[in-house]
């Protein structure tokens, strides 16, 4: 039958990449048949077929995603993608919230692998407006729920259909695309409050995907003075539940956080080591590459650049082997980076610039970091209106989005940029906009070094309009940026040499005595007291 319909080109047949063939309906054909079944009266059991099918492919191949089938899972999904959307247009229109749920839950990591987070927040919205909204409040404690929303097919019981509510409400937190401003909002941040009593550490549902997202949702309140201990907690709790993938998974995430402080490094690393060991043991490729990357991140933090350019190297490996071209993106951005701090900047360059030109039409945040380091690069080089045009393409981005923590950066690296041009009345306007936009738990947690670039820079542009009035609180910046590093830190290339300029130029407008002087009493300034120093000085 279906031989005959392909002779008379009723049936379009096509081989597939399993070797397969895949047949499909011309769009006259197909609304000829439509047409048929609306006489009949069967389009909706139809439909419904068609639905319950593919939302149980999703749902049992969604685990394959997290081992060694994970490549044959992720070609399946691919491959089935087309279907598995109509069957979620049919969930939604029928205002089937419990397939709507289950669907978005099966294909949430499918989209997390393949960077396709509009469809994530798409999805997760529409099955959102076909229920309560979990998070209303005031808060409710959820129980904890060792069963997954997905281990089973519809119907879900009561408190598991809230669970998927709230989970499916999480991803739709997440794949906002960084829209700060608005969780900065009274409303926004309110929710977030919401959400981060809604839990606590170490519950089954926070110690796996998507529930592990409320960690970010707590860190983004700004109410928790210890992320650490959230995360061993989660960690903690993951490896009493003995599950290997889980463990890794949350591993991976404290090895990532831990990354970002140069005291923390030792303990990313370790995690990171765990978590690469658990993932390889299990054939998870895309979780190996996530481990090394946070391995790698660690070793560039404690200065170890060449064992970070190898770590990322392997993860790209990884990466490769899975198609995930976003992940790869990253990497590479990230591995020509750690190329730049080795004396290999040419190499890095055009890393970065070959990532800027793959990633153009991806829309992709791998494209943001290459020109944010591209311009380090070119700014440490003497090619400053070259990396003024990178900064300004971000910061024309990054103003059109609500992108706040990340506008900080942009600003910072313009005011470095003009006091390397001698335009330092410019730099202390923008290094005041950077202070001012980065006071935030989130931005801290992401780059704790920055505020410290930030009056180093700050610093630099009050020695260059010269006086002994400005030099003195230049020294006192100079004490203060020092003083907050974190313990351990050190200093990429432009950091350092940003500090060693500043100090040279204002330490020659005092003199020793009278800069050491300063520098002293800066040392005892707080966070907050040494920009407030940057935010009142007026000419």
């Amino acid at each position: 039958m279906l031989g005959s319909l392909v002779d008379k080109s009723l049936v379009v047949a096509a081989p597939a990449e399993d070797g397969g063939m895949r047949y499909r309906l011309l769009e006259t054909v197909g609304e000829y048949a439509a047409e048929r079944l609306d006489e009949a009266g069967e389009r909706e059991a139809v439909e419904r077929q068609h639905l319950v099918f593919y939302r149980e492919l999703a749902r049992t191949t969604d685990p394959e995603l997290r081992g060694a089938g994970q490549l044959a899972a992720l070609e399946l999904f691919q491959r089935e993608y087309e279907n598995l959307r109509t069957a979620l247009r049919h969930a939604v229109a029928a205002r089937d919230e419990q397939e709507s749920l289950c669907m978005v839950l099966s294909l949430a990591w499918y989209w997390q692998m393949r960077d396709l987070r509009s469809d994530a927040l798409q999805w997760a919205e529409a099955a959102s407006a076909l229920g309560p909204d979990p998070f209303a409040g005031p808060a409710r404690p959820a129980p904890s729920l060792v069963e997954r929303c997905t281990d089973a097919p519809p119907p879900m019981g009561p408190e598991l259909l809230q669970e998927a509510r709230r989970q499916v409400a999480l991803l739709s937190m997440a794949s906002m695309d960084h829209a700060m401003d608005v969780w900065a909002s009274e409303a926004g941040l309110g929710r977030l409050r919401v959400i981060a009593a809604t839990y606590r550490a170490g519950q089954p549902q926070t110690c796996r995907s998507p529930g592990l997202l409320w960690f970010f949702a707590v860190m983004l309140t700004g109410d928790v003075p210890d992320p650490r201990g959230l995360l061993d907690e989660t960690v903690r709790a993951t490896r009493e539940l003995g599950h290997d993938w889980e463990l890794a998974a949350a591993l991976q995430m404290r090895a990532n956080v831990l990354a970002n402080r140069t005291d923390w490094a030792g303990g990313a690393r370790a995690d990171a080591d765990e978590s690469l060991e658990i993932f390889g043991r299990l054939g998870d490729d895309w979780g190996a590459a996530e481990a090394l990357s946070s391995r790698g991140e660690a070793n560039e933090k404690t200065g170890d650049h060449a064992g970070a350019a190898e770590d990322y190297q392997a993860a790209i490996g990884y990466a490769e082997k899975l198609g995930a071209r976003a992940q790869v993106l990253v990497l590479r951005t990230r591995y020509a980076s750690a190329l730049t701090e080795l004396g290999r900047g040419a190499e890095g360059e055009a890393v970065f610039r070959e990532v800027l030109v793959e990633g153009r039409h991806a829309g992709h945040e791998s494209t943001a970091f290459a020109r944010f380091f591209l311009a380090q690069w070119l700014g440490t080089s003497g090619r400053t209106v070259e990396a003024r045009e990178q900064l300004d393409v971000l910061y024309d981005d990054f103003r059109s989005t609500p992108r706040g923590v990340f506008e900080a950066f942009v600003l910072g690296g313009l005011a470095w940029l003009d006091t390397l041009d001698g335009r330092y009345a410019d730099a202390l306007a923008r290094v005041r906009e950077a202070l001012a936009r980065a006071d935030d738990r989130l931005a801290q947690m992401m780059a704790p070094q920055m505020q410290a670039f930030y009056l180093a820079t700050a610093a630099r542009a009050l020695g260059g309009l010269g006086g002994e009035r400005r030099a003195v609180l230049a020294a006192r910046l100079l004490g203060a940026a020092r003083a907050l590093l974190p313990d351990g830190h050190v200093q990429a290339t432009m950091e350092r040499e940003n500090q060693a300029a500043a100090g040279e130029l204002v330490r020659g407008a005092l003199g020793d005595t009278a800069y050491e002087a300063a520098y002293a009493e800066g040392g005892g300034l707080s966070q907050e007291e040494a920009a407030a120093l940057v935010e009142a000085y007026r000419d």
